[in-house]
């Protein structure tokens, strides 16, 4: 196939490009390396994949309406991965037109996109945060997810609706991912594990929100990237058992889903410290704090229409993959110890 990977410098754009290129896709990367955080890593991540002939890398940004009606015009995708987005529960309280430019109107321009040159499936990234003030636990597809706590919640939220809304008008099949709490190696320098282990390496103390009573649905990266990969070669259908009288929020009457994708085995955030602390050889120094405005204490995935429907469910251990970030750490910053 020839993929469309939007965000392919960006953490979970890279590893999905990586993968679909080790299988032999034809993949664009686009990417407007924006400095939200150090470019270098985003240059780092582009350095591994740009020399394979199967993979083309254009700068552009998403909301620019011509270039990215231009690029669907030449070169004929197959189908979509659409990760790019502005990230960021907290920065959205600080900078929120960002999340508008990127996250509503960047994918309104990949919806035109896909609509008008016969796109045979669109997969993007939504979010765990579109879960907002619910607290059933684990979190399920089949939920109700009208109150989000954020605007960067909002607009992943927005991005479901808007996408909904093109498979019901134009038959586009469309899949949503809910990704929970992603991290390994190459991963971004504003999430937790990239913050708490320069700041342990360093000796300085570690911010630790909601006192340290948070629980996270923690992700490995090479598990998200491989069900991605999956999800896009099960294209979205139509659900024929949906009833207009007793709506599914997952499925629909077009051809659009939804999934979870998350290890489905929270673990406390005291428990992950103390893994990368065994994993650095080192304790850290630890600042509790109270819980900040926009961010939720648990998240817990719900898995079962991701396993009965693709086959599918992550199940690296936090154990494992803080352990292989650490290595990727020292190494990338050239840390003996």
């Amino acid at each position: 196939m020839k993929v469309l990977v939007t965000g392919a410098a960006g953490f979970i754009g890279f590893f999905v490009a990586k993968r679909l290129l080790e299988r032999g896709d034809e993949v664009v990367g686009l990417d407007n390396l924006n400095d939200y955080y150090d470019v270098r890593l985003k240059y780092a991540r582009l350095a591994l994949i740009e020399s394979d002939p199967l993979f083309k890398f254009l700068k552009m940004d998403l909301e620019d309406n011509d270039g990215i009606a231009g690029l669907f015009e030449q070169d004929g995708f197959d189908r979509v991965v659409h990760v790019a987005a502005q990230a960021g529960v907290r920065y959205s309280l600080e900078n929120p037109r960002a999340y508008i430019d990127s996250n509503i109107v960047g994918t309104l321009n990949v919806l035109e996109g896909c609509r008008h040159h016969g796109i045979e499936h669109l997969v993007y990234a939504s979010s765990s945060s579109v879960y907002g003030a619910n607290t059933d636990m684990p979190f399920s597809i089949h939920q109700n997810v009208d109150h989000p706590l954020s605007l960067y919640a909002a607009s992943k939220k927005s991005n479901e609706l808007m996408a909904h809304t093109y498979s019901s008008l134009y038959g586009i099949p469309t899949t949503g991912l809910r990704f929970f709490t992603v991290y390994g190696p190459y991963g971004r320098p504003d999430m937790a594990l990239f913050m708490f282990t320069k700041s342990i390496i360093e000796g300085k103390p570690i911010d630790v929100f909601n006192y340290g009573n948070h629980r996270r649905d923690f992700t490995y990266i090479d598990d998200i990237a491989e069900g991605v990969v999956r999800i896009l070669d099960r294209v979205a259908e139509p659900d024929p058992d949906w009833d207009s009288n007793a709506p599914d929020p997952g499925t629909s009457r077009a051809p659009y889903r939804i999934y979870n994708i998350g290890n489905s085995q929270p673990v406390e955030l005291m428990r992950y410290i103390e893994v990368l602390e065994k994993c650095l050889g080192r304790k850290a120094e630890r600042r509790l704090l109270p819980m900040q405005p926009g961010d939720v204490p648990d998240t817990y995935a719900d898995v079962t229409d991701l396993m009965d429907v693709i086959g599918y469910r992550p199940s690296t251990s936090v154990e494992e993959g803080v352990a292989r970030f650490v290595e990727w750490y020292r190494e990338f910053y050239a840390i003996d110890s």
